[in-house]
């Protein structure tokens, strides 16, 4: 437990996904709840660290949280992820999340690679009969057990992401909807332009958000976005000028 990790959780189950998948359930203390909001994120800090990194709530059901950390050579969680850390005890903060789905969508087209993919699974889940599509980078083949929607996958090596020429290729639906999509921040600035810029939409349709740096090597999210994006809505900030603010402080962290 941290003050930014103020609840202690125990990890009940450890189950491996895929080569670069690892599934945690971990039991948490009465108190600590859902935002609701499908995108909800959780502080996440390990046995032996101070330094907290940020994952999905990929489900939070029953008093039992599911998260699902990207496995790559070196970090501060993947590494202890792949150790028998059943029993161990983290140090969580509360949920933020940032999805907002306008009253005028009539559909969601959604994106993200390995590390998005637990949002692009519970939002799917959550936008009930909206049509719903859904691009997925993953190193490792189709996960079509993991998402309860059809997927089209992609194919990247662990630690790439080709998404911005992905979302560049798409045949958008007619009239307004919302677009969602995470990963590596160098392709989600590409396609914030492109998405302001040269299809032209307003920041109510679309949120793009970096999970994490391909200038830095592969890594879960260092810095919380939820202080970054509620002091942009608080201050008027457009969501590129507050995506943009995020993406500049996790590149100096």
């Amino acid at each position: 437990m941290t003050s930014r990790t103020p609840f202690d959780a125990v990890v009940r189950r450890r189950t491996v996904l895929g080569a670069h998948l690892v599934r945690l359930v971990l039991e948490v203390p009465g108190g600590f709840s859902s935002t609701g909001v499908p995108d909800e994120w959780v502080a996440l800090t390990v046995p032996g660290q101070f330094q907290t990194r940020y994952y999905t709530v990929r489900s939070l059901l029953e008093g039992e949280l599911t998260v699902d950390v990207v496995v790559h050579d070196h970090g501060l969680v993947t590494e202890w992820a792949q150790t028998d850390c059943v029993g161990d005890t983290v140090g969580l903060s509360a949920p933020k999340g940032s999805f907002e789905l306008p009253e005028d969508a009539g559909w969601v087209v959604l994106a993200g690679d390995l590390t998005g993919l637990p949002a692009l699974a519970r939002i799917a889940e959550s936008v009930g009969t909206l049509p719903v599509q859904i691009h997925a980078e993953v190193p490792d083949g189709a996960m079509p057990d993991y998402v309860a929607a059809p997927v089209r996958w992609h194919d990247a090596p662990s630690g790439t992401s080709d998404l911005a020429a992905v979302v560049r290729g798409l045949d958008w639906p007619e009239g307004p909807g919302y677009f969602w999509m995470a990963g590596e921040s160098a392709q989600m600035r590409e396609i914030r332009r492109h998405v302001r810029h040269e299809l032209g939409w307003d920041n109510r349709h679309y949120d793009v958000m970096g999970y994490w740096s391909g200038s830095r090597g592969r890594q879960a999210r260092q810095v919380d976005p939820g202080p970054i994006y509620a002091r942009g809505r608080a201050l008027g900030h457009s969501n590129d000028r507050i995506w943009a603010d995020y993406d500049a402080a996790g590149e100096q962290a």
